[in-house]
C-alpha cells in the first residue's frame, strides 16, 4: 500500500480543480489542498521536525485540520490527533506521552493549548484557516514527499481512557490506507462525484478514515461541519448535495428530532448513510429510514482497528440490529472466557484479526500484550454473538455489564426497549451500587421535545417487556445525556440522583 500522503498527490494529479474540502463559503481544490500540505511539510522541516517525529493536531473540523494532517504525512512525521476541548493537563499528557515536538491548535482554546504545549516543551502554532494560510505564505510547495513503509506509524490515536489513562494506539500507513481503500471500494462505494458529510470529528478514527482519508482516496468532496447541530447538518446536506452521511447514533437521533420540520427535497441527494462508533438502537434506525427514505448501513470497529472491522455490506442482505460481517481481509470471532470459540449464538468477546489491527500501544508493551494475542487477535472488550449466517451482533461492552444478584444484565438490551417508547429521545442504562444485590439497574432518560412521561410509567413499560431482573428499578429524567466530543454517550459522567423513581 502507498503511504497516505501519496493518495493526496494522486488526487491532485487526477482532479486538480475539483473541490476537495468545503466549510460553508470556504472551498479548497485538490491542487490547493496538496500545495498547502506541501507548505506545512516545509514548515515542519524548518522547525526541525524529522520523519517519525510526532506532531499534535488540536483543530476542529475545518480545512485547516485536513491540510495540517496531510502536511504531517508529507513530512513523514506522525500525527497525534487531539480534541480541541482538551484542558492544559490533558494536552501536556498527550504531547509528553508521545514525545511530540510540536502541535497545531485552534485559537478558540489557545490558552489551554499553549499552556499544555509549554509544559511538554513542544512548539505550538495557534491557527485557524486564515491563520494557517498566513503562516504558510512564502513557503515552498516543492517539498519532497517523504516515503514511508507499510509498517511505519502514521497516527497515534489516544483511546478514551474510560479505564485509566488514555493509551496511544499506533496505526500504520498500511492499516489506515487499506481500511480507507476497502471503505471506498466495497463498503461506502465513494467516487469522485460524491459529497461526503464531514460532521464526525476528524481527530477520531471514524471521521479520519471513513471521512477524510476515504474522500481523498476517492477524489470526493468532504464538506465539513465544525460542530454538529441537526438543523445546520440538514442545511448543509441540502446546500451541498450531500450523498454520503456518516454519523454516530446520537447524530441520527438528532436528525430524527428535526424530521417533522424538514422538507423531503432537503435530503433527496442522500444515497448512503453509515453508522458506527456505538450501537445504533433499532428503533432509531427504523424511524430514521422511514422519515428520510435512506438506508443506514451499520458497521463496527474501534480506534485499535483503524477503525472498520465489520459492516453491513451494500450488496448483501442487511440484518437490522446487526453490525454485519467482517470486511475484506479481516477475520472476526466470538471467544468464550477460556479464549476458545464460543458456540454459535452464545455471547462472548468479539475479537478481530487482520490488516486493520494496530501495531500496539505507544510505549506500553504489557498493555499491548494484554490486548493482542500471540496469534494476532485483537481483544475488543465488546460482548457480542454471531448467527448462523456469520452476522455479528453487539450485546454490550464488557465493562458496562451489570451483575444484579448474580444475573447478567446487558444495558443495551434494556436501552433498546426504552427507545421503543414514543416519548424517549435518549436512554442510558447503568449499574447502581446496591447493598444486597451488588448492583441494581438504573436508567437516565431524555425525552423528545414536547413529550411527557413519568419515570414510573417508563418503569412499567420496560417491566412488561423484559425479564423481572432486567428492568430498571430507578429511572430519572434529564435534559440531555452527557456526550463526548465524538457524540458518544458517556455513561461514566451520568450523575445518579439521590431520590427518584424506585421500584
Amino acid at each position: 500500500m502507498p503511504a497516505l500522503s501519496m493518495n493526496l498527490t494522486a488526487a491532485k494529479d487526477r482532479y486538480p480543480d475539483r473541490i476537495a474540502l468545503r466549510c460553508d463559503e470556504l472551498t479548497v481544490t485538490f491542487a490547493e489542498f496538496e500545495a498547502a500540505a506541501a507548505r506545512v511539510a516545509a514548515l515542519l522541516t524548518r522547525a526541525g521536525i524529522e520523519p517519525g517525529d510526532r506532531v499534535g493536531v488540536m483543530l476542529p473540523n475545518t480545512p485547516a485540520f485536513a491540510i495540517v494532517f496531510y502536511g504531517i504525512m508529507h513530512r513523514g512525521a506522525v500525527a497525534v490527533p487531539m480534541s480541541p476541548l482538551l484542558k492544559a493537563r490533558e494536552v501536556e499528557f498527550y504531547l509528553s506521552n508521545t514525545g511530540a515536538k510540536a502541535m497545531f491548535a485552534t485559537p478558540a482554546f489557545a490558552p489551554e493549548a499553549s499552556a499544555g504545549a509549554g509544559q511538554a516543551d513542544a512548539q505550538c502554532w495557534i491557527v485557524d484557516d486564515a491563520g494557517l494560510a498566513e503562516l504558510l505564505t512564502g513557503l515552498p510547495t516543492s517539498e519532497a514527499v517523504v516515503q514511508r513503509g507499510d509498517d511505519d506509524v502514521a497516527v497515534i490515536l489516544h483511546t478514551s481512557g474510560t479505564t485509566g489513562k488514555p493509551k496511544g494506539a499506533m496505526l500504520t500507513h498500511a492499516s489506515l490506507n487499506r481500511n480507507a481503500e476497502v471503505c471506498v471500494r466495497t463498503l461506502i462505494e465513494i467516487g469522485p462525484d460524491d459529497v461526503v458529510m464531514g460532521c464526525l470529528p476528524l481527530f477520531h478514527v471514524f471521521g479520519l478514515t471513513c471521512g477524510l482519508n476515504a474522500s481523498v482516496l476517492a477524489g470526493a468532496t468532504l464538506t465539513l461541519l465544525p460542530r454538529f447541530e441537526p438543523a445546520k447538518a440538514l442545511e448543509v446536506i441540502r446546500r451541498d448535495g450531500v450523498t454520503v452521511f456518516e454519523g454516530v447514533p446520537t447524530m441520527y437521533a438528532g436528525l430524527l428530532s428535526r424530521a417533522a420540520d424538514t422538507a423531503p427535497e432537503a435530503t433527496r441527494t442522500l444515497r448512503t448513510c453509515v453508522s458506527g462508533g456505538a450501537a445504533l438502537p433499532v428503533q432509531v434506525l427504523t424511524d430514521f429510514e422511514k422519515a428520510f427514505g435512506c438506508t443506514i448501513l451499520e458497521g463496527y470497529g474501534l480506534s485499535e482497528s483503524s477503525p472498520v472491522a465489520t459492516f453491513n455490506h451494500p450488496h448483501r442482505p442487511r440484518k437490522v440490529g446487526s453490525i454485519g460481517t467482517p470486511i475484506e481481509g479481516v477475520e472476526a470471532r466470538v471467544a468464550d472466557a477460556a479464549g476458545a470459540d464460543a458456540r454459535q449464538g452464545e455471547p462472548g468477546e468479539i475479537q478481530i484479526r487482520g490488516h486493520n489491527v494496530m501495531l500496539g500501544y505507544w510505549n506500553l508493551p504489557e498493555a499491548t500484550a494484554a490486548t493482542i494475542t500471540a496469534d494476532g487477535w485483537l481483544c475488543t472488550g465488546d460482548v457480542g454473538r454471531v448467527d448462523e449466517d456469520g452476522y455479528y451482533y453487539i450485546v454490550d461492552r464488557t465493562k458496562d455489564l451489570i451483575i444484579r444478584g448474580g444475573y447478567n444484565v446487558y444495558p443495551r438490551e434494556v436501552e433498546e426497549v426504552l427507545y421503543e417508547h414514543p416519548a424517549v429521545a435518549e436512554a442510558a442504562v447503568i449499574g447502581i451500587p446496591h447493598d444486597s444485590l451488588g448492583e441494581d439497574v438504573g436508567a437516565a432518560v431524555a425525552l423528545k421535545a414536547g413529550m411527557a412521561v413519568a419515570p414510573d410509567e417508563l418503569c412499567e413499560y420496560v417491566k412488561a417487556r423484559v425479564a423481572a431482573y432486567k428492568y430498571p428499578r430507578r429511572i430519572w429524567l434529564v435534559a440531555a445525556l452527557p456526550k463526548g466530543p465524538t457524540g458518544k454517550i458517556l455513561k461514566r459522567e451520568i450523575i445518579v440522583p439521590t431520590t427518584e423513581s424506585i421500584r
